[in-house]
């Protein structure tokens, strides 16, 4: 054994200079165990320590203490144990003394399979790769660090646990993929942290937040924590069964969306966020009581405080701290699968934000972004989001793990794939990623919904990507609900004149799998709201809202809701307030409400309606040309099921005697009726339903006499409802 005045144990290798001055990019080279024959020089590095020891094991059994030499006024201490023989350290700091292992006296973690699959892309698990995660190593508690940085010249862990010191535990590089990677024992969950890098250039950036944390502060903080490891308690068996039959194509889909902060504030104050429990205990039956089979959240990703809205994640692998910590979504989710309610999510794996702290100029370069932002791309004052390189097969794998986790993870059903910020330039480059993202939930999750929101060039949208398409399950439908409100904004005596602008959108309502949506884009800015579109005075208003929703519903496509609508509010959406919740129970608000939480339950009574939501032959018109009365009227079909006749009166007439063809005899009863006085209607109808007449009308043989009320919408149907 050495003495422990034997010079030769504190000869320092070069590269120390460097570490000393935090810029050492090597770190496990001079610090941690070396072999020096029968002994390891350990050398640690801790600059605001009193003294540190070595706790070492004898052979024999049991602990013994040795002092670690401090090298002058470094923060350098070097110290010896025999070789092979395991240590612990003994830190005395101003306030305490700490005992732990050496951070650097465990190798590297990440197996070189792991790397090759990262640096390829090919990574589906990579959420369970990168990032913190909590783990034990040889018997040791403590937390795995991964971090995708290959143009830094130094990359280390900063937290509480080192008071924010990035020369306290600089990390290994592995250079063939540009990870560095560190355990550290003794932390675990709820540790904050960020990632100190330095650049090629020698300068520090801003510290960062971990791209791949499974959570984070509360905004406007800006630091990652460390999450917990393992599956969330589950108790929803019963949906995760069932549920590709509920979310098949020829199922019923309607989808409430709602933007989580601004669905209700408790104590409706602005200032306040409900918690994803206060949530669930009030949303969820909300959901439910409205008959909507899915809730669809916009982005409940990490965000920028302010002007995002979720439209831009820092995060894409933890829900917004906003609502509290991660499990309390998991919690929403299984409570939402608990009452038969699906969950969908807006992702957006084509911008970035700006934010210095965030994923832009990880390392000092553009990485995760494209290096040649649009023209528009200026500064994170002006908040313009980047545009994520989908060339780079590390880009592509971490936006795909982000998907997988949501969908695995979370339980989540489904996701709305947002390309609206899509540049034309990288068109191309997301329409091959959208293939590959598709190919890999089918394959790792083949009953999760995935819906595509805009800026994918050509058709084919909804088509299998083993047919030449991108293998989406549905694309939002935008047009056919615009369409119909801009036809619905002309003054009835003028609709006649448009009347081939409804006629239209049927040529296209079958050349994509759709999700017809009233959405958040067309609620948000200055937008005025829905109702406020509407002429005429405050029944004429609601009167024309209840033909919207009625026409909709009866129209091929699933259907999607913004929050709000099912009540007619007449003011815009404030994301930075609250829903007119004070207003939902005046008269005529109160009877939309129950409107549509008829039309809901009636849809999905109603095999006709959306049995054949995505094949032709589940619609046919009956009457499309009486631009004089402005009246439609269709059939909506299902070979094993009574049709449903829908009529459509689009003026303030009452039409008596209205003749229309129907293709069966018997008696049509009215199983809907928008105009009737439980949903603030006049109560004009036919008594509960009509007998058909045997006479030849429009194409058919048999023909129904109506009494069609004013800006009113029916269903008839040859079946009860729910017989």
């Amino acid at each position: 054994m050495p003495r422990s005045d034997d010079k030769t144990l504190y000869v320092l290798p070069d590269g120390t200079e460097a570490l000393l001055d935090g810029t050492c990019g090597e770190p496990f080279s001079i610090l941690g165990r070396h072999n020096a024959g029968a002994v390891d020089i350990v050398r640690v590095f801790y600059p605001d320590a009193r003294r540190v020891r070595l706790v070492i094991r004898r052979t024999q059994g049991g602990w013994a203490e040795r002092a670690m030499r401090r090298i002058d006024d470094t923060g350098l201490y070097v110290g010896y144990v025999p070789a092979g023989a395991s240590y612990r350290l003994r830190i005395t700091w101003a306030d305490g003394v700490e005992e732990t292992e050496d951070p650097y006296a465990f190798p590297p973690l990440l197996s070189e399979r792991e790397l090759e699959l990262f640096s390829s892309g090919r990574a589906t698990g990579l959420d369970r790769i990168m990032g913190a995660h909590p783990m034990q190593v040889d018997a040791v508690a403590g937390v795995r660090f991964a971090v995708w940085a290959p143009h830094a010249r130094r990359v280390s862990v900063i937290g509480d646990f080192n008071i924010w010191d990035g020369r306290r535990h600089p990390m290994r590089l592995r250079p063939d993929v540009g990870i560095w990677e560190i355990f550290i024992p003794g932390l675990g969950p709820g540790e904050r942290y960020k990632y100190e890098i330095l650049d090629a250039q020698g300068r520090i950036v801003p510290h960062k937040s971990d791209p791949f944390a499974r959570q984070a502060e509360i905004p406007p903080a800006t630091a990652s924590v460390i999450g917990t490891s393992g599956d969330l308690p589950w108790t929803d068996e019963v949906w995760m069964r069932d549920r590709a039959r509920r979310q098949a194509d020829n199922a019923p889909i309607t989808i409430y969306a709602l933007h989580a902060p601004s669905w209700r504030r408790p104590k409706g104050d602005p200032a306040l966020t409900m918690s994803w429990d206060e949530l669930a205990a009030a949303l969820v039956p909300h959901v439910q009581a409205a008959g909507f089979t899915h809730a669809g959240f916009l982005p409940v990703m990490e965000h920028p405080t302010g002007w995002s809205w979720g439209g831009v994640p820092l995060g894409l692998f933890c829900p917004s701290a906003r609502h509290g910590p991660p499990d309390g979504f998991g919690r929403l989710v299984d409570a939402c699968h608990g009452v038969g309610i699906g969950v969908i999510l807006d992702w957006i794996p084509d911008r970035l934000p700006p934010d210095l702290h965030g994923i832009a100029c990880f390392d000092g370069t553009a990485l995760y972004e494209h290096p040649h932002p649009r023209p528009h791309d200026r500064s994170a004052a002006e908040g313009t989001p980047l545009s994520c390189n989908l060339g780079r097969p590390e880009v592509r794998g971490f936006l795909i793990a982000s998907a997988l986790m949501w969908l695995e993870h979370y339980h989540v059903d489904g996701l709305r794939v947002d390309l609206r910020g899509c540049a034309a330039e990288h068109r191309d480059e997301i329409a091959a990623f959208m293939r590959e993202l598709n190919m890999a939930i089918a394959q790792r999750v083949p009953d999760a919904l995935v819906i595509a929101s805009g800026g994918l060039p050509g058709s084919g949208i909804t088509m299998p990507v083993e047919r030449g398409g991108y293998g989406f399950s549905f694309e939002w439908n935008r047009a056919t609900p615009c369409g119909l409100r801009t036809y619905l904004e002309h003054d009835p005596q003028w609709r006649g004149q448009h009347h081939g602008e409804i006629i239209a959108q049927s040529a296209q309502a079958f050349s994509e799998k759709y999700i017809l949506c009233h959405s958040h884009a067309d609620t948000a800015h200055a937008t005025p709201s829905l109702l406020s579109c509407f002429p005429g005075d405050a029944w004429r208003q609601h009167a024309t809202l209840r033909i919207y929703l009625s026409f909709l519903w009866a129209w091929p496509g699933k259907k999607l809701a913004f929050m709000g609508q099912e009540f007619a509010p007449d003011i815009a959406w404030n994301p930075d307030g609250q829903l007119p919740w004070e207003t939902a129970d005046l008269s005529l608000a109160a009877g939309t409400r129950r409107m549509a939480g008829d039309l809901n339950r009636l849809y999905r009574a109603c095999p006709a309606l959306h049995r054949g939501d995505c094949v032709p032959g589940g619609f046919a018109w009956v009457i499309a040309d009486d631009m004089t009365n402005s009246v439609f009227a269709w059939i909506r079909h299902d070979p094993d099921n009574a049709p449903v006749l829908i009529m459509c009166n689009m003026t303030p007439e009452v039409r008596h005697d209205y003749h229309v063809g129907v293709p069966h005899e018997g008696y049509w009863h009215e199983i809907f009726n928008s105009d009737a006085i439980a949903y603030g209607g006049s109560g004009v109808g036919n008594g509960g339903g009509v007998q058909s007449r045997p006479y030849a009308i429009h194409g058919h043989g048999h023909a129904c006499v109506l009494t069609l009320p004013p800006l009113g919408v029916l269903y008839l149907s040859m079946a009860r409802v729910g017989s």
